[in-house]
């Protein structure tokens, strides 16, 4: 079967790698594991439930793509290191990791129990922590290459209702600058990806009513991202054009970490190019 184009980058580029994928049934991962594949990369997808990494797995190779799954907790040592073990003893090589596994609910923070904060902590940070540590123990430092792309959020400037996971998330992304510059000397990158609100099914059946029907007017550009839009961002990071990017932390949403909604606030004249009334009174 003919592997499926596609839409932005040439064929094959990434063809010969090898990509673990956490979190690759559902959502974000599922879309970065589909586009990674037509680029023709080998997928290994990770997550705690089989039937959603069955379907990611059909649908890859559905398309012409090579892709293999591990149920499996990434909070659990013992349980990554036989994944990465196993990855290696399939395809010999780990060429990127994509932390994308994680989770969190909405809850005022004098809401949230010590366990309830403890469990996303473990889970956005210590689960991270641990896939980036196996592969590069087990892979990229004997290799002297590899790649690393965790998955962190936005906005930065505070995250009210979830504080535990924006607490996680900063953690990462200075993990990932202060591996950048102890592994660089074995040929590794490692790189943050900070998420805005994106059109993903966690979004549209996990959280309230009126957070989902209001959330796109709080990104200046109007919209929220699509998953196909993230997966983009990630292929390029792992292909050579991405090669020199190494410790910083690329936010993708839309502007939402600079701005609370729309320019101007509540006003549609300045979206037709009009000019607002306060600058009408002060024309001549």
């Amino acid at each position: 079967m003919a592997q499926a184009p596609s839409q932005i980058f040439a064929p094959d580029l990434l063809k010969g790698q090898v990509c673990v994928i956490s979190g690759a049934g559902t959502g974000l991962g599922r879309a970065t594991a589909r586009e990674l594949a037509s680029l023709g990369a080998t997928i290994v997808g990770c997550g705690r439930r089989e039937e959603p990494l069955l379907g990611m797995v059909e649908e890859v190779t559905s398309r012409g793509g090579t892709a293999g799954f591990e149920s499996m907790d990434i909070r659990d040592d013992e349980a990554v290191d036989r994944l990465m073990d196993g990855v290696l003893e399939r395809h010999g090589r780990i060429d990127l990791l994509v932390n994308n596994a994680g989770g969190q609910f909405l809850s005022p923070a004098e809401g949230i129990s010590s366990k309830g904060f403890r469990t996303v902590i473990e889970l956005n940070v210590q689960g991270t922590w641990q896939m980036t540590h196996a592969a590069a123990t087990k892979a990229f430092i004997p290799q002297e290459s590899g790649k690393v792309v965790s998955l962190t959020v936005s906005p930065h400037q505070g995250f009210p209702g979830m504080v535990h996971t924006g607490a996680a998330r900063a953690a990462v992304e200075n993990m990932m600058r202060t591996l950048s510059v102890e592994w660089a000397r074995f040929g590794i990158r490692t790189v943050a990806v900070a998420v805005g609100q994106f059109d993903t099914e966690t979004l549209r059946t996990k959280y309230p009513k009126a957070v989902v029907d209001n959330v796109a007017g709080t990104v200046p550009l109007g919209r929220l991202g699509s998953e196909e839009e993230l997966a983009w961002l990630v292929a390029y990071l792992a292909s050579p054009a991405g090669d020199f990017y190494s410790g910083c932390v690329i936010t993708i949403d839309g502007a939402r970490d600079n701005w609370f909604g729309t320019w101007p606030p509540g006003g549609a004249a300045g979206e037709r190019g009009e000019p607002l009334a306060e600058e009408r009174r002060n024309e001549p």
